[in-house]
């Protein structure tokens, strides 16, 4: 991915790439992996969750390996331009985060057991990056979907600031919004399960070691 030696700063809406009306380009239909659609209409019953938590690629990965979810996507989410290429995005003047959308089944897997993958799978506390990936594009992200998800995204954060702390980690950094009005645009084709298609490809996924107590068994165990 893409190390940037300036600090990384968020461009306003008026400094943003203005972006296309139409895509580019074209989105598989089916997910390599789990063999379901990408892009919705869903089956009924099935929900959305949205998380940015460093490259894209590593961080889809933990998703589709995660019982009960249907399928996933990745796309850049939280910032100003529309129909976003991949490098407009991580040259810094879009505003997005790297992200994966998430389609999951309630009966299998709770929402909060998803948050405990987002936040034991990357650093929350890193700013403007994860690990060597350096950039607005890298931060870390909730975007939800519904009042439940949201007060579910406050009470993790709570919950997991608090076991950081006594680890020696820092404050958390994620950016925690509704999903409303932050339109998630879908990624290339090539980056669509990119590390199913590239099993030695990159993936910057790596966590603090510390267990996210909110509700299921400590890591490990």
């Amino acid at each position: 991915m893409f190390l940037h030696r300036r600090t990384p700063q968020l461009p306003t809406p008026q400094e943003a790439l203005r972006g296309r009306p139409t895509p580019e380009f074209t989105v598989p239909s089916r997910h390599t992996v789990l063999g379901n659609a990408l892009l919705g209409p869903y089956p009924e019953g099935l929900e959305v969750a949205d998380f940015a938590m460093g490259c894209f690629w590593g961080a889809e990965r933990k998703f589709w390996q995660t019982d009960g979810v249907w399928t996933t996507l990745v796309g850049y989410q939280g910032g100003y331009t529309e129909n976003p290429a991949y490098e407009e995005v991580c040259s810094g003047l879009t505003g997005h985060t790297e992200a994966v959308r998430v389609v999951y089944d309630p009966r299998v897997v709770t929402y909060e057991q998803l948050l405990k993958v987002f936040w034991e799978s990357h650093d929350p506390t890193q700013g403007f990056r994860q690990g060597n990936d350096v950039g607005t594009q890298y931060r870390s992200a909730v975007y939800t979907h519904s009042p439940a998800q949201a007060a579910a995204v406050a009470a993790s954060r709570e919950a997991y600031q608090k076991v950081l702390t006594g680890s020696g980690h820092g404050e958390i950094s994620t950016e925690i919004l509704p999903a409303e009005g932050r339109p998630f645009w879908p990624a290339e084709a090539a980056h669509q399960q990119y590390l199913d298609k590239n099993p030695a490809g990159y993936c910057g996924i790596g966590g603090t070691g510390v267990s996210c107590p909110i509700g299921v068994a400590p890591a490990g165990e």
